[in-house]
């Protein structure tokens, strides 16, 4: 029986797992890099161990460390939670002999499931239906073809290639990053299915022998080939549905499966579906299972149970029986409107209203949180962007969406750009709703990038937190703190304020009367100003009547960032000072890193010619690739990074003197 547990990982899923040990009453121990030594999931674990450094090849990926730091601590099992070691079938070996209890299937299993091109061969003998396959980008004559790491997964090193001049590079690229996120440079490639949807089956085997299917899961919302909307039981005929879990059931039983897995399909317009992959471990995106199972399912109960050499419940052997239906999203720190530039920094403010669970199932209509951060978590740049994933249950898949996408308009995510309002339009779209979905929905439906917050609400926006400010200064003041805020003796002059914004600079002018009444205001740029009067205004809180309608907004302001939540939607701004310091001025055409990270390759050279769109350098951060693209036709004129060299937010990449 389990005792103590390790959880060989980090953020949500180490926390995850810890409050499932928690009602089973086993301890936990915890492993965390320098950068996560304040991390809540550090702070929940009975035990926790440094592993020195920060990035994942110096702590999350040394075997030696990870089960050093077993020993040191007594722990009898380890749980690789996913990503990282998960799928490794060294580590599961390693973890057995050392006489600890590994929670997730034998290693020869990882390991038949992880060489991807092995695993469709072995597969297909066993039955489960194929896409044509090569090892050899010279064979290929047909496009579009999609190229794939052969280890791991989550979406890295994979590229959709259309002609074959586009194919060398792409399988270039791919192997760095397949190679950087998983130590195996090794890809394959595969036929690409136009508007394909990605489905997949949960499943489970135990060690008596026993491999049973657990429900569909439809994940086809992606960027980047992430997921990153995914959902319960699915809109699928029944016919479908039947040969996805004899597919599934098949793939485990091939490779004598124990424990919780994951069998990815595609599935064609033409209703047939293909094996894309074998996920040795838990999903990030298991609750949406958990949660429609009727009398409730804790995957990492049965996982934890199944490792103690228990058998599999018998009435999860058949088919499972649902309830309702539930919709699961990733909360990512990332700008997807600039290319899904993922976002660093501290996280001041993290509060999703309605949420009626942490980590647990559902017992009626409502929200799960699975977070791996909290108020003043620290955003870094050594890991993925997640920061949680927020899950809605209800009877129908409509009032789930609406559900998940109320309460995600209504949150306070304070500090550093999120896919938030993203999210919130998928899930409020004409084809979301109507499941005219698939692989390639965000590519058709550019409409669902635009911010919540109209434009011209942004003045209005302005005007709260200058009002929310000047309250606040008031409340502060040693000296006539009863005075109405912005009292003067000429009160015909106005207040002025200025904040850097979404889009740029905002000024904002307003006078009170007073009486503390809203005499005037206007903003600029912006359109003309509403008829506006003040109703309140305290440091968190302003309220408006807008043209005979009232508007409340929440305030909340860190040094010189102003955060503003509105019934619109949500701001950040940057109150800039009065009297700006002097600073160098950057040279015309200079690209700068939007965040800390490490320049791969540069693809050109001083002095080069190019064209707007060229690819100049690949930067990697948060364990993805981003290209930095030439903005117009010029020359390279200034290229003061190497491929291997590290740089800081603001770092000049490159500088290219436009034409």
């Amino acid at each position: 029986m389990i005792t103590r547990l390790l959880v060989a990982n980090r953020g949500e899923i180490a926390r995850r797992v810890f409050a499932t040990c928690r009602t089973l009453g086993v301890e936990t121990v915890a492993v965390h890099s320098d950068a996560d030594a304040d991390a809540p999931f550090v702070a929940e674990a009975d035990h926790a161990v440094r592993l020195p450094g920060n990035t994942p090849a110096e702590t999350y990926l040394r075997i030696d460390l990870i089960l050093d730091a077993a020993r040191r601590t007594g722990a009898d099992a380890v749980h690789p939670g996913y990503g990282f070691l998960a799928e490794n079938a060294e580590f599961a070996a390693a973890v057995t002999d050392a006489g600890l209890t590994w929670v997730g299937p034998p290693a020869k299993a990882i390991a038949a499931m992880g060489d991807k091109v092995a695993a469709k061969a072995l597969l297909a003998e066993a039955g489960v239906p194929m896409l044509p396959t090569w090892t050899d980008a010279d064979e290929i004559t047909d496009f579009p073809v999609l190229v794939k790491a052969s280890a791991g997964g989550g979406g890295r090193g994979m590229r959709i290639v259309r002609d074959a001049a586009g194919l060398a590079e792409a399988v270039a690229s791919a192997r760095r990053e397949a190679a950087a996120a998983f130590g195996d440079g090794t890809v394959f490639i595969e036929r690409y299915v136009e508007r394909g949807r990605h489905v997949e089956v949960q499943i489970f085997g135990d060690t008596h022998g026993t491999v049973a299917a657990l429900g569909v899961r439809e994940c086809s919302i992606q960027r980047r080939h992430q997921k990153l909307v995914e959902e319960a039981p699915g809109v699928l005929p029944r016919e479908v549905r039947e040969r996805l879990h004899e597919a599934a059931v098949a793939a485990g039983r091939a490779v004598d499966y124990v424990g919780a897995g994951t069998v990815e399909f595609l599935l064609a317009p033409d209703g047939e579906i293909y094996f894309l992959e074998m996920n040795t471990r838990l999903q990030v995106e298991h609750p949406v299972t958990e949660l429609i199972a009727v009398g409730g399912l804790d995957l990492v109960r049965l996982q934890l149970l199944v490792a103690e050499g228990e058998p599999l419940p018998e009435h999860l052997h058949d088919r499972v029986a649902v309830r309702g239906y539930a919709i699961e999203v990733r909360l990512c720190a990332e700008d997807p409107v600039h290319g899904y530039r993922p976002a660093a920094g501290v996280l001041h403010r993290f509060a999703i209203p309605g949420v009626e669970r942490e980590f647990e199932n559902l017992s009626r209509a409502g929200l799960r949180l699975d977070s791996g951060v909290v108020d003043g978590s620290v955003v870094g740049v050594h890991y993925d962007s997640m920061l949680a994933k927020v899950i809605a249950w209800a009877p129908t898949r409509a009032e789930a969406a609406r559900a998940l996408a109320g309460a995600l308009a209504g949150a306070e995510l304070h500090g550093v750009a999120t896919n938030r309002d993203l999210l919130v339009r998928v899930l409020r779209s004409r084809g979301y709703g109507a499941v005219e979905i698939d692989t390639g929905f965000l590519d058709r439906h550019e409409e669902v990038f635009a911010p919540l917050l109209p434009a011209d609400q942004l003045p209005l926006v302005a005007l709260a937190a200058a009002l929310a400010t000047a309250a606040a200064r008031r409340a502060a003041a040693p000296v006539l703190a009863g005075l109405p805020s912005g009292w003067r003796n000429v009160p015909a002059f106005p207040q002025v304020t200025r904040y850097a914004g979404p889009d740029g600079e905002i000024e904002v002018r307003y006078r009170l009367d007073r009486s503390g009444g809203l005499a005037e205001w206007s903003a600029s740029p912006g359109a003309p100003s509403p008829v506006v009067s003040l109703v309140q205004a305290a440091p968190d809180r302003v309220v408006l009547d807008v043209d005979g309608v009232r508007r409340a907004y929440r305030v909340h302001r860190v040094s010189s960032e102003v955060f503003v939540d509105g019934p619109d939607g949500a701001a950040s701004l940057t109150e800039l000072p009065r009297f700006p310091e002097p600073t160098a001025e950057l040279a015309a055409g200079s690209l700068v890193a939007p965040l800390p990270g490490a320049v791969t390759r540069v693809h050109v050279e001083v002095g080069q010619r190019v064209a707007a769109g060229d690819l100049l350098l690949t930067l990697e951060a948060m364990k993805l690739e981003h290209p930095v693209l030439a903005p117009a036709d010029g020359v390279v004129a200034e290229l003061p990074v190497a491929a291997g060299g590290q740089v800081d937010t603001g770092a000049v990449l490159a500088v290219v003197d436009p034409e």
